[in-house]
């Protein structure tokens, strides 16, 4: 699937138009269903795909954050053949009481998916915590920038950011 064709699936299975408040506690006119884009199976492949682009030689694991990573770095993992982690968004509280799943260590070198990027805080939170863990964030990629801050955000924070698509990519000008 070349690039304008998986940006008008997405559009055409995700966007929905109304009145949404965003995880950043920001209202909306339009939101994107990461959710309905995500469960597609031509565009969870068309995705993995195009995030395995950005492993380099040096990338040694994929990492997403739950829930909405999870899909994405699971179908990057299949497409570049590394394996991949969870970050949780909380601390489970039993069995291993792990902050992610998988294995993740110091030498690795991460690739972060994420979906929808707004302000960036979820994805902040993960790739912090995979640099507290010794591991380094070679970059974040996310399948849409809504272009509200989060690149600022992370760029600021000292990690790499890009994205597949933007929102204008999508046709959305609001």
């Amino acid at each position: 699937m070349d690039r304008a064709e998986l940006a008008r699936r997405i559009r055409e299975a995700a966007y929905l138009e109304g009145d949404f408040t965003l995880r950043s506690g920001r209202k909306s006119k339009y939101y994107l269903d990461k959710y309905l884009f995500e469960t597609q199976p031509d565009i969870l492949q068309a995705l993995g795909d195009r995030f395995a682009e950005h492993v380099t030689a040096s990338t040694t694991l994929i990492a997403g954050a739950e829930l909405g990573g999870v899909a994405l770095a699971a179908a990057t993992s299949l497409a570049c053949g590394k394996p991949f982690v969870i970050i949780r968004n909380a601390k489970k509280g039993y069995g291993t009481d792990k902050p992610f799943e998988g294995k993740l260590a110091e030498q690795d070198r991460v690739l972060l998916v994420e979906d929808i990027a707004t302000t960036g805080g979820q994805v902040l939170e993960a790739a912090k915590l995979i640099h507290s863990l010794g591991a380094v964030v070679e970059r974040i990629v996310a399948v849409i920038d809504r272009q509200e801050g989060a690149r600022e955000n992370i760029e600021g924070e000292g990690f790499v950011f890009e994205s597949l698509f933007r929102k204008e990519d999508l046709g959305i000008g609001v």
